[in-house]
């Protein structure tokens, strides 16, 4: 009889996280790999994968690959495809939590500011699952995480391209996951509130932008790394194989206000 802990395991599965040379990516894959994936990490650097999948191999001993790619680019992305089923024979998860962010007021925001940011955060997810997700649908097992945001559910001044892009990623997201739903692919969303990364930098670093966005969470601070990890987790599992075209969001209560 299976114990229900079970379903969460990922023994035998390979998981490509794109973004995940860093930040939450990183901490996303370090946790698949501590179920039992395989990994796979890829960014724009091949030296800060390389440094990263050896990172989360000596932390879980599971095999890890480093490959380098631009999400945004579909022949890049199709050389990343063949790369990886080379590597690894093909991957049975997709994170896709490569993302950009560029702030400022809309009047300033010049028409580069957008391309590359909805590129990066909504054009990459796009290409990444148009290149993976058929062989594993192929396969009838897979799951697709796209990476969210709060700013896909609200707005905040300032973040014109960052909100856009993540409001249409839910978008990306419900589409794919009723395209796949008889295959056994699922396709959701995760959404983090804040939490201390490199991308949100300017934000910690800014005492008082600090301050007003620890005033907007009901639990009265940012989020803490490892709190990620198990929402990621039950995504990429069996524990979720009826959840789909949905968003799991992860904000300390910001958003139920």
């Amino acid at each position: 009889m299976s114990h229900i802990l079970d379903q969460f395991r990922l023994v035998g599965r390979t998981a490509l996280v794109t973004g995940g040379s860093q930040g939450l990516g990183l901490k996303i894959a370090t946790a698949l790999a501590e179920a039992g994936a395989s990994i796979v990490i890829v960014s724009r650097r091949l030296d800060a994968c390389q440094i990263a999948a050896e990172a989360v191999h000596n932390e879980t001993g599971q095999p890890t690959f480093a490959l380098a790619a631009d999400v945004t680019d579909p022949e890049s992305v199709e050389r990343l495809f063949g790369d990886v089923t080379e590597r690894v024979g093909g991957i049975d998860i997709l994170l896709n939590s490569a993302g950009l962010n560029k702030r400022g007021p809309v009047a300033t925001l010049t028409a580069e500011d957008w391309d590359s940011v909805v590129d990066a955060n909504l054009k990459g997810p796009f290409l990444m699952a148009r290149a993976f997700g058929p062989s594993m649908a192929d396969r009838k097992w897979g799951r697709i995480l796209n990476f969210g945001s709060i700013l896909s559910h609200i707005g905040i001044a300032g973040r014109t391209p960052y909100a856009s892009s993540k409001a249409g990623l839910l978008g990306l997201t419900r589409v794919l996951a009723l395209e796949w739903a008889l295959s056994g692919v699922t396709v959701n969303a995760i959404c983090p509130g804040p939490f201390a990364t490199e991308m949100n930098r300017p934000l910690l670093n800014d005492p008082e932008q600090y301050k007003n966005f620890v005033s907007k969470i009901p639990m009265g601070r940012w989020g803490e790394l490892d709190e990620i990890c198990g929402a990621a987790l039950f995504l990429c599992s069996n524990a979720s194989s009826f959840v789909t075209g949905t968003t799991l969001t992860v904000d300390g209560g910001w958003t139920a206000q």
